[in-house]
């Protein structure tokens, strides 16, 4: 592209080295006139400043440093995660210009009213609002101009100084600095076609169908192309703006329960998660009408998505269980597995340092654990050992430290795993699938001895989720005990109940208490019957499926 203008890539190469080479000798003078640690603040802003002055590509990276521990010090860290993609929107002639050649027809052919500036203007593009003919509002996105030709030439540029410099870098990366860059940009084209994203959008509401807590807007498809996307207009409130939210009648609280569990339901169920849920892109609305749900969340720009792996998330539910246990050899077999660790680093010095980190937010109390401190501490240890941050999981940690920040914007004293470990309880408790039943038995069973405090505790955590119904759960569990699966559980249950010799009563007695009030004689004889009569009737269509289709027919199916 540049072969015949090679003016333009020499050009912008010096314009980025001599910015960096200021920063470099800066901080060579701060270290001869021994300021070097006291100036690091002023550094990290001048860094940042940097990167929003060389302009989208730029941003972006600082964004993706701010999820790498394992790279950035923990002070350049703090101020890379302030970096804000607001940049002076362009032209509005430009903008009209560009819609009318990806619809083909003129702007106000399509659209009753357009606002006559925009909205949010961001490093990619720029947002406005308007009105369809129908009456409905939405919100037009339209990309900058000449984006694709900058993009492609700072990459270039990135993959070159790659190739030449690379290897004198010396970062655990674990993989080589041209593949990163390649991966790099396959993602900032993906976020530039707004078809993509598109589809992104309808994929993310299709795992929420039927959820009343849950918004994501319709996309116009035949109003939209490659460089611009016309979806239905949010009304709804920044989660920044606590005072808008407040007086639109919602609870805060509700909230943040309804985004940390819609964020762990696209990490642990769905695998596909929303990797930029900054303020900018969430909202909080009024349920429709007719429904029980004390609030909605509304996601926007699903630009930046990513898929996980099923045994990816099998592993992670495995690293929360093992979390939950203080089981750290396996917790530090997680990491390796996960792509944290090589598969030839001796784990043995480790497992120590991670004790180290996690014990203390683990064993003092479940509501004193705070993901932010957590990522701090683990981002010193990263330094110590030979820890690397797959591209995926900076994804995840940059998902999850944003929205501890937004809900803590929101109540101060929020503690995100109390939201997140009764959602975790509930998961383990309900079995939906074998996987997450033999989990449950690592929680319950440590060397051989059934956990009675682990039970106890899972149950009350559980029960503070208001989604949760134990009844439902006992029914999973006695259809689980009396098939071939559950033979070994059994045995396990009456080893348990007989353990040291005596008859455990007070421990099945304070369970007792615990879940009593929910288990109504009646209604619990009735679901264990119910459990029992379908699992007879599954066993006897697996033998006589024939027998399958009649019973569906007679149920209406």
């Amino acid at each position: 592209m540049y072969r015949f203008r090679p003016w333009r890539k020499w050009w912008r190469l010096l314009r980025i080295v001599l910015t960096f080479v200021g920063l470099f000798l800066g901080l060579k003078l701060d270290e001869a006139m021994g300021k070097g640690e006291g100036n690091q603040q002023e550094r990290a802003e001048q860094l940042r400043k940097i990167l929003t002055d060389l302009g989208p590509t730029y941003i972006k990276v600082g964004q993706a440093l701010s999820t790498r521990p394992d790279l950035v010090r923990q002070d350049y860290l703090d101020e890379l995660i302030k970096l804000q993609d607001q940049l002076p929107p362009f032209p509005n002639e430009i903008a009209l210009q560009i819609i009318e050649e990806e619809l083909d027809r003129d702007p106000y052919s399509v659209y009753s009213e357009i606002s006559p500036h925009p909205v949010a203007a961001a490093s990619l593009g720029q947002v406005y609002r308007a009105t369809l003919y129908t009456g409905e509002e939405v919100a037009i996105k339209v990309q900058r101009p000449n984006l694709y030709p900058l993009l492609t030439l700072d990459l270039c540029l990135m993959r070159w100084a790659a190739q030449k410099f690379g290897h004198f870098l010396p970062l655990n990366l674990g993989h080589d600095l041209t593949l990163i860059i390649d991966e790099f940009g396959t993602k900032l084209f993906e976020e530039i076609d707004y078809q993509n994203e598109g589809r992104n959008a309808e994929k993310f509401a299709a795992n929420f169908a039927g959820d009343p807590e849950v918004k994501v807007p319709r996309i116009h498809w035949e109003y939209s192309g490659k460089r611009v996307l016309t979806l239905e207009w949010i009304h709804g409130y920044k989660l920044t703006d606590l005072e808008a939210v407040q007086q639109a009648g919602l609870d805060s609280d509700a909230i943040i329960r309804i985004g940390v569990t819609a964020g762990l339901r696209q990490l642990l169920e769905h695998g596909l998660f929303h990797a930029d849920p900054h303020p900018g892109n969430l909202f909080a609305m009024v349920a429709e009408p007719g429904t029980d749900a004390p609030g909605r969340m509304a996601y926007i720009d699903f630009g930046m998505m990513d898929q996980l792996e099923p045994w990816m998330k099998e592993t992670l539910v495995d690293a929360v269980v093992h979390l939950i246990n203080k089981d750290y050899e396996e917790l530090a077999k997680d990491f390796v597995n996960l792509g944290f660790l090589t598969p030839d680093t001796d784990i043995r010095p480790i497992v120590p340092a991670l004790e180290a980190v996690f014990d203390d937010a683990i064993g003092a109390s479940v509501g004193d654990f705070n993901f932010k401190a957590i990522t701090d501490k683990f981002s010193d240890l990263m330094f110590d050992y030979p820890f690397r941050v797959p591209a995926k999981f900076a994804l995840i940690i940059r998902s999850l430290v944003t929205q501890e920040g937004l809900a803590l914007t929101l109540n101060p004293n929020f503690k995100i795993v109390e939201i997140a470990y009764p959602y975790v309880a509930r998961r383990l408790l309900t079995g939906e699938s074998p996987a997450l039943r033999r989990r449950l038995l690592e929680v319950l069973f440590k060397d051989g001895r059934f956990q009675w405090q682990r039970l106890e505790n899972m149950i009350a955590i559980a029960r503070s989720d208001r989604k949760f119904d134990l009844l439902p759960t006992a029914q999973l569990g006695i259809q689980y005990l009396v098939s071939e699966e559950g033979d070994f559980l059994r045995r396990q249950i009456v080893m348990a109940l007989t353990e040291d010799n005596r008859l455990h009563t007070e421990e099945v007695q304070r369970l007792w208490a615990l879940v009593k009030d929910d288990l109504q004689p009646n209604r619990m004889l009735t679901e264990a019957w119910k459990a029992i009569v379908d699992f007879s009737l599954d066993r006897t269509t697996e033998m006589f499926p024939a027998l399958a289709t009649l019973t569906g027919n007679r149920n209406g199916r």
